[in-house]
């Protein structure tokens, strides 16, 4: 397209999007970033996401929406789907959301845009079997991308640049989102050398929602996946998430996704 004509927005999904050609500027959470051809980007179900073309731009789009994870027809089948999304969340654990994808091999940037190419044809074509084949096709992007993502460093050039802080934040966050305890304001200033006044007042100006509430519904989000696509029981979820018990868990989701999720489940069940 020569434009993107819709402003950005926040989808409820994972997503990666490869630039086939064109160049211009992505949007992130209202921060602003170049792109050009080849670039890889991952983004998560939080993230306000645009893009301003400065040339005309092709893009692909691997959407991990609701319709394309509930296409399973059996248990084991299933079971696939929550380890994708286990590995989903793994790979946006490690993810500095403000870059690029940085794939450190070079065949590996070729497998990848070679998959992505058939994922397109098979797309387009819908030949017997075209649906089990993007399934599969998926996989292998996602374990490429996984084996380069997780990193304490980027080096370009030989030289090496530190990661930002507001991204070892998030990093922080994505790991320990099953340990209250260690979300505290104190514990996260102890953790990266900060002022516990300064610990909300810094992440909110990097990334423009308060700590409390990305907290919130990053696992709130989180929660919903596991309800819908695990058959944990609201006591397994609970403990996982370190809720005291399922009474906890139940008017913590109630009151920030306006639903219990025992008919969160049975509603999406239908």
């Amino acid at each position: 397209m020569e434009h993107w004509n819709e402003r950005p927005l926040i989808y409820q999904f994972f997503e990666i999007v490869q630039i086939i050609e064109g160049e211009g500027i992505r949007i992130v959470n209202e921060h602003k970033f170049p792109y050009k051809k080849d670039n890889l980007f991952l983004f998560t179900p939080l993230d306000c996401r645009g893009f301003e073309s400065s040339t005309p731009t092709r893009f692909c789009s691997i959407r991990f929406s609701t319709v394309f994870l509930e296409q399973y027809k059996s248990k084991e089948e299933k079971e696939k789907v929550i380890q994708r999304l286990k590995q989903l969340e793994n790979i946006f654990i490690h993810h500095n959301n403000f870059e690029q994808v940085m794939i450190k091999r070079d065949a590996d940037c070729q497998m990848i845009s070679s998959l992505i190419g058939n994922i397109i044809n098979e797309y387009n074509d819908k030949q017997s079997y075209y649906d089990e084949n993007l399934q599969h096709l998926v996989t292998l992007v996602l374990n490429i991308i996984s084996r380069n993502v997780s990193r304490k460093e980027i080096t370009v050039l030989n030289t090496k640049f530190t990661e930002p802080l507001v991204n070892k934040i998030l990093v922080y966050l994505h790991q320990h989102i099953y340990c209250p305890e260690k979300l505290r304001i104190k514990n996260l200033a102890d953790q990266f050398n900060l002022s516990p006044n300064y610990v909300s007042e810094y992440f909110k100006k990097l990334t423009n929602d308060s700590l409390h509430c990305y907290i919130t519904k990053y696992k709130m989000n989180l929660i919903s996946q596991r309800l819908i696509y695990s058959e944990y029981s609201l006591a397994q979820v609970a403990a996982e998430f370190g809720f005291t018990d399922e009474s906890h868990l139940s008017r913590q989701f109630k009151k920030h996704m306006g639903i219990a999720p025992s008919e969160f489940r049975k509603h999406k069940e239908h």
